[in-house]
């Protein structure tokens, strides 16, 4: 069998539609250490993003004919693993509150957002795992899976106003605690 870094995702497709164990591993190992960072970055606990990485595939190899149309099948898994880790969060009840319409001015932090990645990785990682988990899963969503404040708000049924104010409010909290070890002046 040739490297599966050569293989298409379309003929890995294929191997699985015909019931190849090739395939199914190709897909897997292809896109399960992404699928499970972006996870993690929502679910805290190692074992539950484990947990919610493993029914991610189930799904995505039980109903492996509905990748044959998918233009990325890294994003659309990405996608569908977020969706079951914000469900996984609802159903341990964490709440993403909707403050209303406020005015995100009031809380709009007067660094430049560039200041944010001049510290630490490991400093930056533990200031966003210590906000409260309705910012973090906000401040991940928005940062590192690259979705709009308006995709965050149709995911999480708020408006988008109030996914702008609680990642304003988010990141005003990074950067205090940021300050607090000394990067910033």
């Amino acid at each position: 069998m040739p490297s599966t870094e050569k293989i298409t995702d379309k003929e890995l497709i294929a191997w699985c539609l015909e019931g190849r164990d090739q395939g199914y591993n190709g897909l897997y190992n292809r896109y399960a250490k992404k699928v499970f960072n972006s996870i993690s970055r929502i679910v805290s606990h190692t074992g539950e993003a484990e947990d919610i990485l493993q029914d991610t595939f189930c799904s995505v190899f039980s109903e492996v004919g509905k990748l044959v149309d998918v233009v990325s099948i890294e994003g659309w898994v990405k996608r569908l693993a977020i969706n079951r880790s914000i469900s996984h969060l609802r159903r341990r009840k964490i709440v993403f509150a909707d403050l209303g319409t406020m005015d995100v001015e009031d809380d709009v932090v007067d660094t430049d957002e560039m200041e944010i990645f001049d510290c630490r990785v490991d400093d930056m990682k533990k200031s966003i795992e210590e906000l409260p988990s309705g910012y973090k899963t906000i401040v991940n969503l928005h940062v590192f899976e690259k979705l709009t404040h308006e995709d965050i708000a149709v995911m999480l049924d708020l408006t988008p106003t109030n996914v702008r104010t609680q990642y304003h409010r988010a990141k005003k909290k990074i950067l205090l605690s940021l300050k607090d070890k000394c990067y910033y002046e």
